[in-house]
């Protein structure tokens, strides 16, 4: 993303602002015209053009006649819908606008993500921020707040009477809805409430103006891919509420939002930022400094009006007022101009400099040894001075993104791959210490991984297999976050043609497609990119595929399938994937009851495998296996075991897996603590982004409120789970959770609602060819109300015949009735 180039210290000026009357002028006129509609003014130019300038200008020049508040797209938590309506709503809650009703929802929301924890100051800062919701925790009086809008709202009976606003909260029928919403249409009601709020607090006072900056930083690569529509929707469906004020929007491009909705045009007014005219450079110039008429003449001449270059000027000249300015005609040839006064050593690292992304200290000290070149501090310091360097994070600076364009193509083709390799070089030993621009840990890790792929790939120095080790580490490490980045600089890297690109490394890059779908639970994606994946299994590129296939069919519920795929790659393979493969063909077997087998082909695979992270992935396997056969016991000592892998493995996804197996063991022995250990299994899968897995953590979430007698928030935790499942189009996790919410159907006494979900659920079991022993529990939680039904009981009588018990079947059901009959309130 384009920042503001950060001008030399040692100048001590602040640049006029020259010549954007007609952006004031538009501006100034939408302003005037605000009243009963939507008004939107599209502040559009090339990056250092002066777009966040300008809009800085508009708040200072409103003052206090307008409230104002500023989303800046560039950083990445303000692209979330939840999280730009929470920073909008600080800024102008700071300006005196209330937002009790969209405080109250928005609470609301918090609670439905997050079943697990009560509402309190320490858990949503917003507290301090909201009168009503101080008024209802002040109001409770200890009494542990559940985040229903019915609930909040029957915590406003304390609140003095005299306080109407307080009486049409409680009877507003907006708010009263909300708790029969799904997530997605309660976070667009939260929006909606937003809207309401500050359209209430502005009738007949003054208005309200909006900021958005950086719009093209929400699209990102989306753009390209033509996703656009639902990245950007609900900024527009926000804005479209918006219609007491106005609201700004600095993009490069128009918004064209008019494409969605032909409505738009007569919202929208869009003004480009030109390149400055003549009087206006001049202008800027002589307010800096600059006194000879020659002089400013030609440097306005060779800016052409763009302010990034004429800052870029300015700053030279005041280094090197000494020296006379040299001849520049063109906007290109700025830079030239610019480089005739700079030491020919600081020239030649500039372009080196310039096939890093980012870079620091280290770096630099590495190209400078490497070329012979200073390396030392001072150096460093005189380099990392000028205008156009600026910060990219807390450790790293990086080049304007102008002189990049310009310097990179100085260097010869050979050249450049040399760089690449001494940068992959660096960041290769970063990785391996865990030290990325980023910091050290995960994210440092992660961050130094992407850079030494990123470099190998330009190096021109990349098998598929190398490939597929960078994003395996990327993967155990960052997860969607980490291998997100590879993919995009992948996929740039072979649309640019950049030499002869194998048909193994596209087929490479086709499989970390898949697998990434997969990370954020979007199996039915997985499917399409694997639809030819196990007609061959003898490379390691086709292996991956083939798992990668088997992995989306057995979560689309398509086991036999899955089953088949694995296996073929356990029986052909002789790469490390063979293992893999068996390990989810053993977990296949577990998910069909075969517990015996599984068991042995998870023994087989321990045998064969030295790697902590397969070793932690086949204790999991066995840990589930007992859970499943509801030997509690014996799985908690796997599910030790493998935390223990995991840990030592270094593996991000797979600690992030076992705190969800956590809580789900958990449920079933020790409910409270369950609650205690979900935020944790909770957070760790929103940084993974794996929607399957945060459904299985709300179904648990749900079981251990049902086993602790709290039933209204064992419905909210399963309604969030069911949502989440269906959304990652995880079958089998569906049904689990639907088997839940017949055991609470069952304990509140609502039989009908019990039978069909547990009907429901044991038909989905046997589509999807799936946990037997769970049918067996369906049968028995209807056995417990008194209403067998004939279809259950079939069902469970085929999966007596399909399960092969750790012990007897006896056993097994007895451990079943006397696990359920604690959730079910009935004796064993």
């Amino acid at each position: 993303m384009m920042l503001e180039p950060r001008f030399r210290r040692v100048a001590g000026i602040r640049r006029p602002f020259v010549d954007r009357e007609g952006a004031l002028r538009a501006f100034d006129e939408e302003l005037a015209a605000v009243g009963n509609r939507p008004r939107v003014l599209n502040i559009t130019g090339i990056g250092g053009i002066g777009k966040s300038r300008l809009l800085r200008e508009f708040q200072d020049r409103v003052g206090e006649s307008c409230r104002t508040a500023l989303l800046d797209l560039q950083l990445p938590p303000l692209r979330q819908q939840d999280t730009a309506l929470a920073v909008l709503r600080s800024q102008l809650g700071a300006q005196g606008i209330r937002f009790d009703r969209y405080d109250i929802a928005y609470t609301a929301l918090w609670q439905r993500l997050h079943p697990h924890l009560k509402i309190s100051r320490e858990q949503l800062p917003l507290i301090d921020e909201s009168e009503v919701l101080g008024q209802i925790l002040d109001g409770a009086a200890g009494v542990p707040v559940f985040g229903t809008v019915v609930g909040l709202l029957r915590l406003l009976d304390g609140a003095p009477g005299r306080l109407r606003r307080w009486r049409r909260l409680r009877e507003d029928p907006t708010l009263r809805e909300l708790d029969s919403l799904s997530g997605s249409d309660l976070v667009d009601a939260v929006t909606f409430l937003f809207a309401e709020d500050l359209r209430a607090a502005t009738e007949k006072r003054k208005p309200y103006v909006l900021f958005v900056d950086a719009f093209e930083a929400l699209l990102g690569e989306n753009v390209r891919a033509g996703r656009t529509a639902a990245v950007d929707g609900w900024l527009r469906d926000l804005i479209v509420q918006l219609d007491r004020g106005l609201v700004v929007v600095a993009s490069r491009e128009p918004l064209r939002w008019e494409a969605y909705n032909r409505g738009w045009s007569e919202f929208i007014r869009t003004f480009a930022v030109d390149d400055l005219p003549m009087s206006a450079r001049l202008e800027l110039l002589e307010a800096s400094g600059v006194a000879d008429p020659d002089e400013r003449m030609e440097i306005a001449r060779a800016s052409a009006g763009v302010p990034f270059y004429l800052h870029l000027a300015l700053d030279t000249r005041q280094q090197h007022a000494d020296r006379a300015v040299a001849t520049a005609v063109s906007q290109e040839e700025i830079l030239e101009r610019f480089l005739q006064h700079v030491d020919p050593q600081e020239v030649r690292f500039l372009e080196l400099l310039s096939v890093a992304r980012t870079f620091d200290f280290e770096i630099f000290a590495a190209i400078a040894q490497k070329f012979r070149l200073p390396g030392h501090r001072m150096a460093w310091e005189s380099l990392t001075s000028y205008s156009f360097v600026y910060p990219a994070g807390p450790h790293q600076v990086q080049l304007h993104q102008l002189m990049v364009a310009a310097l990179r193509h100085r260097l010869s083709p050979e050249l450049n791959r040399e760089v690449h390799r001494i940068l992959r070089s660096v960041w290769d030993q970063r990785a391996a210490r865990g030290d990325g621009h980023a910091g050290s840990g995960v994210v440092g890790h992660v961050a130094a991984l992407r850079e030494a792929t990123y470099h190998a790939l330009h190096a021109g120095e990349i098998t598929d297999e190398q490939l597929i080790e960078y994003a395996d580490q990327i993967i155990a490490w960052g997860g969607t976050q980490g291998i997100g980045g590879v993919l995009e600089d992948v996929h740039a890297y072979l649309g640019a043609g950049h030499g002869q690109v194998s048909e193994d490394l596209a087929r490479a890059a086709r499989y970390l497609d898949a697998e990434a779908a997969l990370l954020v639970g979007d199996a039915g994606r997985a499917a399409e990119l694997t639809q030819d994946a196990g007609e061959r299994t003898d490379s390691l590129v086709d292996g991956r595929l083939a798992v990668t296939g088997a992995h989306a069919r057995r979560i689309l519920g398509q086991t036999a399938q899955a089953l088949r795929m694995y296996t073929a790659v356990w029986e052909t393979q002789d790469t490390e994937v063979r293992l893999v493969a068996g390990l989810w063909a053993a977990d296949l077997h577990m998910a069909q009851g075969r517990f015996r087998q599984a068991a042995d082909l998870a023994d087989s695979i321990r045998a064969a495998c030295p790697k902590d992270e397969l070793l932690g992935d086949a204790a999991r396997l066995l840990h589930l296996a007992y859970r499943f056969a509801f030997d509690f016991d014996e799985a908690g000592r796997w599910l030790a075991e493998a935390t223990t892998r995991y840990r030592q493995a270094g593996t991000v996804i797979g600690q992030a897996n076992i705190a969800v197996n956590q809580v789900e063991l958990l449920a079933w022995t020790d409910p409270a603590l369950a609650l205690d250990v979900a935020d944790k299994a909770i957070e760790l899968q929103k940084q993974v982004g794996a929607r399957h897995e945060l459904g299985k953590a709300y179904t648990a979430i749900g079981l251990a409120h049902l086993r602790l007698g709290d039933l209204d928030r064992a419905h909210l935790a399963l309604g969030l789970a069911c949502e989440v499942l269906e959304q990652a189009g995880y079958r089998s996790g569906r049904a689990r959770a639907e088997l839940v919410r017949a055991m609470l159907c069952a304990r509140e006494g609502a039989t009908e609602r019990a039978v069909q979900s547990a009907v429901a659920a044991v038909r989905e079991f046997e589509i999807v060819e799936v946990y037997p022993t769970f049918v067996l529990a369906a049968a028995t939680v209807l056995d417990s109300v008194g209403m067998p039904q004939r279809e259950v009981t079939e069902a469970a009588a085929r999966a007596r015949r399909a399960i092969q018990p750790f012990d007897s079947l006896d056993a097994l059901e007895d451990r079943i009735a006397w696990h359920l009959a604690a959730f079910l309130g009935t004796t064993p």
